[in-house]
């Protein structure tokens, strides 16, 4: 079977993970620099980064991209929605989903994996390209099994909200 670039590609980040998540359990640099390695492997992105669950709502979590939303209702958007339906989302044409929330005026594409530990959500994987109909069964794939390596390497262990300072 010939492997296509995109396929090269993603094995490669995948190993790239694998060394990067294997020595570091820390949730918050782990995310950090996920969202990192993917937007250098995928160079048609606009944003790669996880909205995190509060136990109500998605909020923004660690991204590289441009400035975005930070509170998602479950429910709402595509992130809501796969949060919600606990289940991958790919969107061809996001100017002919009904459900969308424009973030960023760029992105064309979108992916949302959601991303769960124990059973519990965790969060979502939002990825956004500038391209149309940029992704495939090929993305979530390789993108859900990139977020396997991540959520067994980190520990989800910090309290993001409520805590007075």
């Amino acid at each position: 079977m010939n492997m296509t670039i995109k396929e090269m590609n993603y094995q490669l980040m995948i190993e790239q993970a694998k060394a990067l998540f294997a020595n570091e359990s820390n949730a918050l640099a782990n995310l950090s620099n996920a969202s990192a390695l993917l937007m250098t492997t995928l160079p048609n992105s606009v944003f790669t980064g996880f909205y995190l669950f509060d136990g109500q709502e998605l909020i923004l979590g660690p991204f590289q991209g441009g400035v975005s939303c930070v509170h998602i209702p479950l429910g709402k958007g595509v992130c809501g929605q796969a949060a919600l339906e606990e289940k991958t989302l790919i969107v061809a044409d996001v100017t002919k989903h009904a459900n969308y929330i424009s973030c960023d005026s760029k992105a064309r594409s979108e992916i949302v994996i959601p991303i769960f530990k124990n059973q519990k959500l965790l969060g979502v994987l939002d990825l956004d390209s500038e391209l149309v109909d940029d992704y495939d069964q090929v993305d979530k794939q390789y993108l859900e099994a990139f977020l396997e390596i991540l959520v067994q390497a980190s520990r989800f262990n910090f309290e993001m909200f409520g805590v007075e300072s």
